[in-house]
């Protein structure tokens, strides 16, 4: 399984394996509170199993509390995978006190299925915490109302060998393609292959096309299509010409290395991420998780957690000159707190608690990508920060297209968008067989 696998988001509510019976035990207690005693009880699951986020999640509750006289707030740390499948869409199906108060919630289609379902809060109302989120919360967001507030988010971007651009004398950063293209030219000077990709595996480089488009395309075209699963905008045209075009500026195998189609993604030394590794080649367009990757993978690192090497750098995707997408449009995955419909009041405030700036400097602290603005500044890590404060400067922050789209459309679009990169396809196969899977559904 790649790692970007795991980062999906589920899109859809039905799961099933545990007993209603067993949930309640999970989610303990009353969510309304002892009308009598003013007592109330707020449960909070999260996926933080390992340390320090466990013991970390725990001294918020604590400290909440502590603030809040007769709220108790009930912690449970469950692995994602059983979150995803089954804990989570089980609780809001039975409801009541099966159901817990603030949870994990992710974007696009599982959202837009529990708020369909009716099992959400509409949080517009917390106007500080959604704005201090900025554009990370687009996925969240349903029929113009917030539904989820991410606290944890990262945009994909370029990781780079900064030894590599220092040979090549690149000294900034591009902010267009056509800045990017004198850098890939640079590389290509050095003896360099300017940029690995994986097509192999065919989503590496479908995300080339992903970037064309959300930079190609209007927020407002973007959303039509996630919402309709129709791709006739004409910008989506647009994206594969313009992706062509730049492609077809260079000569030779160039920006890419040569058989980009029969190299893996990662894992292995001859992958994409294998050859920036070992600086074969000098830049790669991928996730927040390709740092752990590329340290893997460097030619005498340790077998068991290996840091990732100093050299190693990261740059958000540069935008397209005179195109309609929205400047700085980027895209990316992440995780949300959602509450349940009938969740206590103080569960609102226990929320924007959460996503305070000190508990997210905190959390960042932790080694975590928070998504509060200013919360970047309690990351040790440069590399991180960048990451941390390009997904706050982005204007508008889109989930993978294939996660958007579902895995029919999803695999019938990335399929097109290789061939068209590296083989016979034209810009107009793309949304042709996107339309013609959304068709089978």
């Amino acid at each position: 399984m790649n790692t970007r696998s795991t980062m999906r988001a589920v899109a859809g509510i039905a799961a099933a394996g545990l007993a209603v019976g067993a949930l309640a035990g999970c989610a303990a207690g009353d969510q309304g509170g002892d009308a009598d005693s003013g007592d109330v009880t707020i449960t909070w699951w999260h996926n933080g199993t390992g340390e320090p986020l466990k013991s970390f999640w725990e001294d918020v509750a604590k400290e909440f509390e502590g603030d809040h006289p007769g709220v108790q707030v009930k912690v449970e740390a469950f692995q994602n995978e059983d979150l995803q499948r089954t804990l989570i869409p089980n609780a809001l199906q039975a409801g009541g006190d099966a159901a817990p108060d603030l949870f994990m919630v992710w974007a696009e289609g599982e959202i837009k299925s529990q708020v369909e379902a009716g099992y959400l809060k509409d949080l517009s109302g917390l106007t500080d915490v959604v704005d201090s989120v900025g554009g990370a919360g687009t996925g969240w967001n349903v029929d113009g109302k917030q539904y989820g507030i991410p606290f944890r988010y990262g945009i994909e971007g370029l990781w780079y060998n900064q030894e590599l651009f220092d040979q090549a004398g690149i000294t900034d950063n591009p902010a267009t393609f056509d800045e990017l293209t004198a850098d890939v030219n640079k590389l290509s000077e050095a003896g360099v292959a300017p940029i690995g990709v994986g097509a192999g595996d065919g989503w590496p480089a479908a995300h080339w096309w992903y970037q064309f488009a959300i930079k190609t395309c209007s927020p407002e075209s973007l959303k039509e299509a996630a919402d309709t699963l129709t791709f006739d905008d004409p910008c989506f045209v647009k994206a594969g010409e313009n992706l062509k075009t730049w492609m077809d500026g260079f000569s030779g195998d160039l920006p890419f290395q040569s058989n980009p189609t029969s190299t893996p993604a990662q894992s292995v030394p001859n992958s994409s991420a294998g050859l920036l590794a070992s600086g074969a080649t000098g830049m790669e367009l991928m996730g927040t998780w390709h740092r752990g990757e590329v340290a893997k993978l460097v030619p005498g690192a340790p077998a068991d957690n290996p840091p990732a090497p100093e050299w190693l750098k990261w740059m958000p995707v540069p935008d397209i000159e005179g195109a309609e997408g929205a400047p700085g449009a980027a895209l990316g995955s992440g995780d949300a707190w959602g509450v349940y419909k009938d969740a206590p009041d103080a569960t609102l405030d226990l929320l924007e608690y959460v996503m305070s700036p000190d508990v997210q400097k905190r959390f960042a602290a932790t080694g975590e990508i928070p998504t509060v603005k200013g919360a970047e500044a309690g990351i040790t890590d440069p590399v991180l920060k960048q990451i941390a404060e390009g997904t706050q400067n982005a204007s508008v922050v889109v989930t993978w297209l294939d996660t958007q789209y579902g895995p029919v459309i999803g695999k019938a679009m990335n399929d097109a968008i290789v061939n068209l990169m590296f083989g016979d396809g034209t810009p107009q196969s793309v949304p042709d067989a996107m339309n013609a899977a959304a068709a089978t559904l």
